[in-house]
């Protein structure tokens, strides 16, 4: 073959990133709030997703807050979930609360197949039941009127839970996304809800990764599988208004 038709793999790879950048420009370009906004996210058919708001992650003291708030920051976090999670709940759509497995003694005792992260959580105990760390953070945490699906034992909150089930129940064809961690729990929830057939909305700046590299890599894949990637004001302002 000549050097003409030859692609290199640095070819292939600028060539992903920049189709992955049109995407995402144009996914974000098609989310930006207009006169009619409200009906993108119908409250009757629209579900918040909180992917693991636990104490562990998202309270100070927690043990793997220090970790995430480099990037927590970076993104503003914390002041974005203040704002978007009420104006949800204000705007009546539902939340779901899609929470990691908590910890428990012996949990992959005998299991053939256990990767490097369930391996560290059990090491350490992360989102251990029954203890502060393991309990759910007092502002982004479950209120009378969620749904709390059962608890995801790797990445997404899809696997071996009865989240399909409560959405298809609850009439929801709509999901958004926050939380954490933005490129492993946060993603892989959001490719399996565009696989089964949900619109995806991520929300890029309410969710945050242990490094800038994993929150980069969220940002790159994105457009993959994300019907719209928007910011919190953004989103904000496309919700259903009351009344």
């Amino acid at each position: 073959m000549s050097d003409e038709k030859t692609v290199s793999r640095r070819d292939l790879l600028g060539l992903s990133l920049g189709l992955s950048g049109l995407a995402g420009s144009s996914l974000l370009a098609q989310a930006q709030p207009a006169a009619s906004a409200g009906s993108a996210y119908p409250k009757d058919r629209t579900a918040l997703l909180i992917v693991d708001p636990y104490n562990d992650f998202m309270s100070e003291g927690g043990k793997l807050y220090a970790q995430t708030l480099e990037t927590a920051k970076e993104v503003g976090f914390y002041d974005n979930m203040r704002k978007l999670v009420p104006a949800v709940r204000a705007s009546e759509i539902r939340v779901f609360i899609v929470p990691h497995h908590r910890a428990a003694k012996g949990d992959y005792d005998g299991w053939l197949a256990v990767t490097s992260s369930q391996r560290g959580a059990g090491r350490t105990m992360l989102f251990e039941a029954g203890t502060w760390g393991g309990d759910w953070h007092p502002e982004f945490g479950p209120k009378p009127g969620d749904v709390v699906i059962k608890e995801h034992w790797a990445q997404s909150g899809f696997a071996n839970t009865d989240l399909d089930q409560q959405l298809k129940q609850h009439g929801i064809q709509k999901v958004i996304l926050v939380g954490f961690i933005a490129n492993t729990c946060v993603e892989s929830t959001g490719r399996f809800a565009m696989e089964l057939g949900y619109h995806v909305t991520m929300v890029k700046d309410a969710t945050a990764a242990f490094s800038k590299e994993g929150l980069t890599a969220a940002q790159v894949n994105a457009p993959t599988y994300a019907h719209a990637i928007v910011t919190t004001s953004d989103l904000i302002a496309a919700l259903p208004k009351r009344g």
